[in-house]
This record gives structure tokens, C-alpha cells and sequence, in this order.
């Protein structure tokens, strides 16, 4: 158990690598915006043969990158939403079981499918060269699907993190400092 244990441990890392990727983008995000504003209404000129709709597709960019980098470590932070009214309730052991029951039932399979979906997707894109709908806008529309089966593969390195430590907590292995880490609340 504890080597796999350890192995959560690493995913948690890799999750926690793209969820700082995903703050940069979030401050690349507000000074872009913060750019975008000042050079509409002071005028100041735009860099690098930039124009305002390039300027504004990036702004939707960084915000998806924001979202689809930290998905998995939002997950593993228990940064998401919970309905804990009745889970609250329950025993230990029944909360360890309702988690790994929800990634093996729900995350797990979920992940996979629209992984594979948002993969071909992506291709289909890259491979007709797919530009922005507008004449002026950003081209290598590839770039940013692409992020979409990545954000599924990172929700899904999520899950298998949190079902270790699910399956380690149902046998009484789980280190108490990482329950709420598993389980979010005051458990």
C-alpha cells in the first residue's frame, strides 16, 4: 500500500505542476486584460503586429488554460464542490467507499470517454490547419483543443490519485494528516 501511496504522491506532483501552470495563465489572464483595456481606451499601440481581436482570443486562451490545467489539482486540493449535507453524516469508512465508488464509477470512465473524444477532436483540427472564425484573429486553433484531452487526462491522473488514497483509508493505511486531503472537510 505504501507504494502506491507513493505513487499518489507523484501524481500529486504532476497535477501540482500544471495547477501552477494554470495560476500563470491566470496572471498572464488579468494582465492581458489589464493591456487590452489600456490599449483600447489610452491608446497605446499593440506589440508585435497584434490587433485588438487577436489580443481578446487570447484572453479566451488563457482562461481555458487556466481551467483545463487545474481541473486535476482542484480535484486533489478538494477545491470542488461538494454536496456534503448527508455525506457529512456518514462513517469514515463509508466516505472512503462513496469516493472511490465516484472515480471508478464516474471520473474514471467519464475522463477516458472525452479524452478520446477531445483527442480527435484536437487532430481533426491540427490537420485542416483550423484558423479563428475571424479574418484577423489567432491561427493554430489546434493548439488550444488540444488542451481538452489533456484536461481529461489530468482529471483523470486525479481520480487515480484519489482513489489510492481511498482504497488506502478503507484499509486503514491512509496517514491521518492526508484524510482531509482525501476527503475535504474536518474529517
Amino acid at each position: 500500500m505504501q507504494s502506491l501511496l507513493k505513487l499518489s504522491a507523484v501524481l500529486d506532483k504532476v497535477l501540482a505542476f500544471f495547477g501552477k501552470l494554470g495560476a500563470w495563465c491566470g496572471l498572464l489572464l488579468v494582465l492581458v486584460v489589464v493591456y487590452d483595456v489600456i490599449s483600447r481606451y489610452a491608446g497605446v499601440p499593440k506589440p508585435f503586429g497584434l490587433n485588438s481581436t487577436m489580443i481578446q482570443e487570447s484572453e479566451y486562451w488563457l482562461h481555458s488554460f487556466l481551467f483545463m490545467f487545474m481541473i486535476g489539482y482542484a480535484y486533489v486540493r478538494q477545491s470542488h464542490v461538494r454536496i456534503d449535507l448527508v455525506r457529512e453524516r456518514f462513517p469514515l469508512k463509508v466516505k472512503y467507499a462513496l469516493e472511490a465508488l465516484g472515480c471508478l464509477l464516474f471520473i474514471v470512465p467519464y475522463s477516458l470517454v472525452f479524452a478520446s473524444y477531445s483527442w480527435r477532436y484536437a487532430y481533426t483540427s491540427f490537420l485542416e490547419g483550423e484558423i479563428s472564425k475571424s479574418v484577423i484573429g489567432l491561427s493554430n486553433i489546434w493548439i488550444l483543443k488540444m488542451a481538452m484531452p489533456l484536461m481529461f487526462a489530468l482529471l483523470f491522473i486525479a481520480a487515480i490519485s484519489q482513489l489510492i488514497k481511498s482504497i488506502a483509508g478503507l484499509a486503514g493505511k491512509l496517514p491521518d494528516d492526508m484524510i482531509s486531503q482525501t476527503l475535504g472537510g474536518d474529517n
